[in-house]
């Protein structure tokens, strides 16, 4: 199999079968007694107590017929349940271990983390280790030597790394092993959950050298994860596994929206029944009652589409004038930017107001964003504004055609503006 223009991974009708139940006892006494019960009919002596009988036949499919080809530079996050086939993809790709079927070729270097201390030899020190992964990737000492002090600083490790990492915790485990994949010179960076071990401070600055080696060095990450907010912040690209089968490959806003069976994405209507989707306020004045699409029953918004909302609330209290809030989030909830409309609206206590609003989200580029709805007033004249009402709202997703010869990337931001505007001085 050929690797065509800038592939660096490829496969082909890739599948991994496994065989169910011990496979021999490890002796060829205990294998010959096991093969004599079961031809009399009697109970295997050497069986574990409890353990089911398997036959030769009964096996596992882990993987079944994966195609794939990731370009260089690329960044795919591969999602998926436990047992999807997420680790032994990886494992295929690292070769670890070989597949019963289907073919892979790669082109480059690969530095693998497929679980904490991959590649550690435990009474070597950490210096010792850094040099130990860097030749097995085929790399001099003297190209170690010049990467050593970048790995140390990178890695938090400094005081320990002349330690046996056997008595390294998890987490400095990781930091290290990390570091040495991050810094060697591997044109393929593999990583499986191992993040997750780490302190949150440690997993940003992972995510963010990454992506820094992917856009940079046009180095290629593969990064499995049940952390759907890394996946979002690092990942291009994603694949979603199911019970060996890769059933989606493409937009990472789609993949995790099929994983997670698409809850909370298809609403078009909310009904505000209890307080689940509402945040506290110092006054409440306003009882937010529903909020939808209006004309909609879908939340996906082409180019050129704007957002019709339509509102109802009941009024608690008086309300002799009324300000909003539309504020728009990532699905971290992270701010993006908010829509703003003063003095609206007044009404008197008990009434029911029903109220459409049109928002412009052309400027979002594509993905998937939540919204926040904030009711605010002011008490009398001389106080200060109080919000009255605060509540979750609506997701949408954006769909857009990109106009540039260079996509849209997620890190160069979340709101996309028009070009540049070229001054030439007379």
């Amino acid at each position: 199999m050929k690797l065509e223009n800038n592939y660096v991974i490829k496969t082909e009708h890739l599948q991994k079968e496994y065989r169910l139940g011990v496979i021999g006892t490890g002796t060829l006494r205990h294998d010959l007694q096991s093969w004599f019960a079961k031809k009399r009919g009697k109970e295997d002596p050497n069986r574990r107590i409890g353990a089911r009988d398997y036959e030769k036949g009964d096996t596992f499919l882990a993987l079944d017929d994966v195609a794939l080809e990731v370009e260089r530079g690329e960044r795919v996050g591969i999602i998926g349940a436990n047992g999807a086939g997420k680790s032994t993809l990886l494992k295929l790709l690292s070769r670890i271990t070989s597949p019963t079927d289907g073919e892979i070729a790669y082109r480059g270097r690969i530095a693998s983390m497929l679980e904490v201390g991959t590649g550690f030899h435990p009474e070597l020190t950490g210096r010792e280790n850094v040099y130990l992964n860097g030749a097995i990737l085929g790399m001099t000492k003297a190209e170690v030597d010049k990467k050593i002090d970048q790995i140390i600083e990178f890695s938090e490790c400094e005081k320990f790394i002349d330690t046996p990492v056997k008595r390294y915790s998890s987490g400095m485990f990781v930091k290290l092993a990390f570091s040495v994949a991050a810094h060697l010179d591997a044109e393929i960076m593999i990583m499986d959950e191992v993040l997750a071990v780490g302190d949150m401070k440690f997993q940003k600055k992972c995510i963010s050298k990454m992506r820094e080696l992917a856009i940079d060095e046009n180095r290629t990450v593969l990064y499995v994860s049940h952390n759907m907010g890394t996946i979002q912040d690092l990942c291009s690209r994603c694949i979603v596994l199911d019970k060996g089968k890769k059933v989606y490959d493409g937009d990472v806003d789609e993949a995790i929206k099929l994983y997670m069976g698409g809850a909370n994405d298809e609403f078009f209507h909310f009904n505000y029944e209890d307080d689940r989707l509402k945040f506290p306020v110092k006054r409440h004045d306003l009882n937010m009652k529903s909020v939808k699409f209006n004309g909609r029953t879908t939340n996906l918004f082409y180019d050129g589409e704007p957002m019709n909302l339509e509102l109802e609330w009941e009024n608690l209290e008086d309300i002799p004038s009324l300000s909003m809030r539309i504020e728009v989030q990532t699905p971290q909830r992270q701010p993006i930017t908010s829509f703003v409309l003063e003095d609206f609206y007044s009404g008197k206590k008990g009434e029911t107001h029903k109220q459409k609003f049109r928002i412009n989200v052309s400027q979002f580029r594509r993905g998937r964003f939540v919204t926040r709805y904030v009711f605010f007033n002011k008490k009398s004249d001389s106080s200060a504004y109080e919000d009255i009402e605060d509540v979750m709202g609506l997701a949408f997703r954006r769909q857009v055609s990109d106009t540039l010869k260079q996509p849209w990337q997620r890190t160069w931001g979340t709101v996309k503006l028009g070009d540049l505007e070229l001054v030439n001085e007379e």
